[in-house]
């Protein structure tokens, strides 16, 4: 496996899977651009050293095979923007990047325009999963892909835990030397091994979100490294309900409640430190204009629900937090997209970032935590925010992701 930063691609054509499966409005306007910015030094590294760039990505689900909705077009002129957002000059020899677009990401027009593209140049190639042969990890569909460069470089994390033609079958068709993670992935991988193999203790991970189903598995492989697990989100309530807790109204699954005593007796067995809200803010309704009050988590009225942890709650999971020199945080702790129960997830954000200054490692993973601490403005003060959500939560489920085996093997 060669490291891309000691690799010189001049000369070379790049063949780079990227995740930019980026959220879009109905104009087509990208909303959210996280995924593309966080792979541009990868691409900026290949082109500074006089190689081309041919990047493949997904966008969407598409089912119906080529869809304007779905199409990668929508992306070129964003993607110029961010390449050339030093403002080149042309007057001093510094023309602005280029960057072309494939309609397809096999085919002739493909291949062509691949072949024509000189160093400091980009093709965006068109949506892979408007092949359904992509996810289906065809053989035929990567060898195809392969073609079109002679290094391949995996920079999507978000995909890794796919085994699709593009993530990790291809990387056969390039000899070892030739194919590694980017920047992006590299940074990945080295994060989440070092809060799996190299935590330092004590080690508080941060479980919330909807759904116990959801977190099993990364919770059971958790108990074997963390000194303190935190639970919080709706997923708390069917913990506090196994427990004899009245929650009514509150997000449960009735046939989870086995699984989550037995979690809690294992978590006891192997000495970890569990949490669970003691108090809740509840609401009459699932609306940003609920009436509201603070109850404790197992004494919740018929009716009412808790959408978001209570003051106690929040000062004891900052203490524990405070205290901590390696944090892993997945999933939000209440419905921190409507202003009144946003405390909760927002004072963790809080003190995640005051315990990242204070010398812990800090890493932030799954969709609605990272949109957290991009929300309260504090992305920039943990010590890494994952770009994969899925691939994030099985790696810490201890599965082996395949774009990433696909790599080292």
């Amino acid at each position: 496996m060669s490291k891309f930063s000691d690799f010189n691609f001049s000369g070379h054509k790049a063949l780079v899977r990227v995740d930019f499966n980026v959220p879009l409005d109905a104009d087509f306007n990208i909303t959210d651009d996280t995924r593309m910015t966080a792979t541009i030094p990868t691409i900026k590294k290949i082109l500074a050293d006089g190689g081309s760039v041919i990047l493949m990505s997904h966008l969407g689900r598409p089912k119906e095979g080529p869809t304007d909705k779905y199409s990668l077009k929508h992306l070129v002129k964003h993607l110029f923007g961010l390449l050339n957002v030093e403002n080149p000059n042309p007057a001093l020899g510094d023309p602005a990047t280029r960057v072309f677009f494939a309609d397809n990401c096999i085919g002739d027009q493909a291949a062509m325009t691949a072949s024509m593209l000189r160093p400091g140049e980009v093709l965006l190639l068109e949506n892979l999963r408007f092949h359904p042969e992509e996810e289906k990890g065809d053989e035929a569909f990567a060898e195809k892909l392969s073609r079109l460069g002679d290094v391949y470089v995996n920079d999507a994390f978000g995909t890794a835990h796919r085994a699709h033609a593009s993530t990790a079958v291809i990387a056969k068709f390039f000899k070892p030397e030739n194919r590694m993670f980017g920047l992006l992935m590299n940074a990945e991988v080295l994060s989440a091994e070092k809060v799996l193999h190299g935590s330092e203790k004590p080690f508080c991970a941060i479980i919330g979100g909807a759904k116990v189903s959801d977190k099993i598995l990364i919770i059971e492989n958790l108990l074997q490294r963390a000194t303190d697990i935190i639970i919080g989100g709706g997923m708390a309530y069917t913990f506090l309900k196994a427990r004899g807790g009245k929650i009514g109204a509150s997000l449960c699954e009735d046939d989870r409640l086995q699984t989550a005593l037995d979690i809690l007796e294992k978590a006891k067995q192997k000495n970890v430190s569990s949490h669970l809200p003691e108090d809740a803010v509840i609401a009459d309704k699932f609306a940003a204009d609920a009436n509201t009050e603070v109850r404790p988590s197992d004494a919740i009225p018929d009716g009412w629900m808790g959408l978001d942890i209570g003051p106690k709650a929040t000062g004891i999971f900052n203490e524990i937090i405070g205290k901590s020199k390696t944090i892993l945080w997945n999933g939000p702790m209440g419905v921190f997209e409507m202003e009144k129960f946003q405390n909760g997830t927002k004072s963790v954000a809080e003190s995640v970032a005051a315990s990242t200054a204070n010398g812990a490692f800090s890493l932030v993973g799954g969709g609605d935590s990272v949109a957290a601490v991009n929300k309260f403005n504090l992305a920039d003060k943990v010590s890494y925010v994952s770009t994969g959500g899925g691939a994030m939560l099985e790696y810490f489920e201890g599965k082996v992701l395949p774009g990433i085996a696909a790599i080292k093997d």
